[in-house]
């Protein structure tokens, strides 16, 4: 996409206040777009009902805003797009690229017991993806895309440069429950997808994702972003910053180390 506007996002999931970890990509993000004339866009990922909170959610803008990092548009919500999420799924059934699959989660942990005793690959191997239809049971399933089974995955990377990952590493991932709800690693790109996003300046513990996210776009024959997976920030113990992990200073400092208190309760 070398002659796209460029447009970045940043896109925190409200289950807890900013920290500097995420400030630091949110920063990235911004100063990527705003140097290039493009677009930054913002994105709330609340999928997780039991634990997202609308005051996470406020102190996160509220972050951001006193950071001076502001956005394009209104900020999406993951959670108000699972239907569209849903109908890329059944298009990627529909098209062939991914398969119903039937199989319990106690069968897929007798696999798992058994693969472990023979010392081979935990990989899930379903049997149900090449079934003929005409022997699918009245019975719950998940939609799974269909991973290679061959060659490798190469995640041309403006940071970490070309990553190669065999497919033998890549799982047939489900990207609709038996719910009917979407995962994330669906969601995430449908929205990045929609959004127009050309690209994901995120950090590098989400390098392994990145393969498997291609998965969708190549069976929905999408554009690939721009990846950029950043170095993590750590803490002295040697593991990484986040929201339930470095609090620092004193009790007028928030959890995220950066912000007056009051900014990350308001």
């Amino acid at each position: 996409m070398p002659d796209a506007p460029v447009v970045t996002r940043f896109a925190p999931s409200p289950t807890g206040f900013l920290h500097i970890g995420g400030a630091r990509t949110a920063l990235f993000n911004w100063l990527y777009a705003r140097g290039r004339g493009g677009k930054f866009l913002l994105r709330i990922e609340d999928t997780d009902r039991a634990r997202s909170t609308p005051e996470a959610t406020a102190a996160i803008l509220t972050g951001l805003q006193w950071l001076g990092l502001d956005w394009d548009g209104e900020p999406v919500s993951q959670a108000a797009r699972a239907d569209r999420h849903a109908q890329v799924a059944h298009q990627m059934l529909d098209s062939g690229h991914a398969y119903k699959c039937f199989a319990t989660q106690d069968e897929i942990e007798t696999f798992r017991e058994s693969a472990r005793a023979e010392g081979k690959s935990t990989l899930y191997q379903s049997p149900w993806r090449d079934a003929d239809a005409a022997t699918h049971p009245d019975a719950p399933y998940v939609i799974r895309v269909k991973a290679p089974r061959g060659g490798e995955t190469v995640i041309v990377d403006q940071v970490q440069g070309n990553v190669r990952i065999g497919n033998d590493q890549l799982d047939d991932m489900i990207v609709l429950r038996s719910d009917g709800t979407p995962t994330y690693m669906l969601a995430v790109v449908v929205d990045d997808h929609d959004m127009g996003v050309t690209h994901i300046i995120r950090g590098d513990d989400h390098l392994n994702n990145a393969a498997r996210q291609m998965l969708v776009y190549h069976a929905m024959g999408w554009d690939v972003p721009v990846w950029a997976h950043i170095p993590l920030i750590h803490g002295p113990d040697g593991k990484k910053l986040s929201k339930r992990h470095g609090r620092w200073g004193s009790r007028n400092t928030s959890a995220w180390g950066i912000l007056p208190q009051r900014c990350a309760t308001t």
